[in-house]
């Protein structure tokens, strides 16, 4: 097993595929939505990556990035202060010119000369718009054994149709690989097909000199995405690998699966899927217990510390401080932080973001195909 602790950093780009989902990062970005009651997306990579002895995190940012900070502290939570390595937020400007990065490139490129200083041999880079609960040493070893100059992380499914829907004006890249054996012989870029293909989870590790070597070249060039304009080119020239995955996987690529993969975690396999075989870190709030008033009732519910239930409740996930009044009925839905819904409220199928307040007698309903969103802050 590879000493990690010593050999392997990790980099993690935290806007990835914002676009995708406008109306949760109109005031965060990916990284900072949260999830599963009281958690944030980027909870289960940095949880990962620290269970992994990977001690020396960065994070890329790129826009809205007050609410991570916010969250992320010094990273005391995931063990991360340290004299040496630790969590280092990168702020969103290139070193040499005021401009903030379009693709990983440039972000690696602006990153350039804290990773010549750095004594761990290997990168692992990821995005973090997916949850999963991961022993990075297994991709480690995979990589070295190889011997491959890049490998990538993928799973077998069909590609979501929210990446296929996308607006052509503003698209998204997402990938596919081919493969021959365990080496990637092609890369789909944006591909349409139906059914099972290897859907890039955007999980690379990558030896930290060949890497600065590479951006190095492809920053001279005027290339911007690191696997369209600089893997897929090389293909044919570079030892690209891939490592399947088949764990449990949360990815969120539009408010629909936003809402799906909370929903999913009602299910106790899936739940123990992803809160296994180890502990998840994330900020601490002291809260009191959650409080269900005489007359109350929840039925299959996540519910974070914090809240007071007087009225219904069922099939929902509840964040901390989460208030339902007597005579509220709520069912199928997601209440973010400190969402109060008043007595007789009802709600079916939506999603409510941080602060809002859901007025006496109000009814709002979705589907399970479009939840009703309501921005942060709101009051309906």
């Amino acid at each position: 097993m590879l000493n990690s602790k010593t050999e392997a950093l990790g980099i993690i780009f935290p806007n990835s595929y914002d676009a995708m989902v406008p109306d949760l990062v109109s005031e965060r970005l990916m990284a900072s939505i949260p999830f599963a009651s009281r958690y944030r997306m980027c909870d289960f990579i940095l949880s990962s990556m620290v269970h992994s002895g990977i001690d020396n995190i960065s994070i890329i940012v790129r826009k809205n990035y007050h609410s991570l900070l916010d969250h992320l502290g010094a990273g005391r939570e995931w063990d991360l202060v340290r004299k040496n390595g630790g969590l280092n937020i990168v702020p969103p400007f290139a070193q040499k010119q005021v401009k903030v990065f379009e693709g990983r490139i440039e972000a690696l490129e602006s990153l350039r000369g804290y990773l010549l200083k750095q004594p761990q041999k290997y990168v692992i880079m990821t995005d973090a718009n997916i949850a999963i609960n991961f022993d990075f040493n297994e991709l480690l070893d995979a990589h070295i054994k190889s011997g491959a100059d890049v490998t990538m992380m993928y799973r077998k499914q069909e590609i979501p149709k929210a990446f296929i829907r996308q607006s052509r004006d503003r698209m998204d890249l997402y990938y596919a690989l081919g493969m021959n054996g365990d080496r990637v012989s092609k890369i789909y870029i944006n591909p349409t097909e139906e059914g099972e293909m290897n859907f890039s989870m955007n999980i690379y590790v990558v030896e930290r000199e060949f890497l600065i070597h590479m951006i190095d070249d492809a920053y001279v060039h005027g290339h911007t995405y690191f696997v369209r304009d600089l893997l897929d080119k090389q293909i044919d020239r570079l030892d690209i690998r891939g490592f399947c995955y088949d764990g449990y996987v949360v990815n969120i690529h539009d408010t629909q699966s936003y809402f799906e993969e909370n929903m999913r975690l009602l299910q106790e396999e899936n739940l123990n899927a992803l809160f296994s075989p180890n502990q998840i870190y994330t900020k601490i709030r002291d809260d009191n217990p959650t409080r269900y008033i005489n007359g109350s009732k929840a039925k299959n519910v996540m519910v974070a510390d914090g809240c007071v239930i007087e009225g219904d409740v069922e099939n929902c996930i509840l964040f901390r401080g989460v208030k339902i009044e007597k005579g509220a009925k709520i069912r199928n839905s997601v209440l973010m932080q400190d969402t109060v819904v008043k007595a007789g409220g009802r709600l079916d199928y939506v999603v409510t973001d941080k602060n809002v307040t859901i007025e006496v007698g109000q009814e709002l309903k979705g589907t399970d195909t479009q939840p009703f969103y309501v921005a942060k802050g709101h009051t309906v």
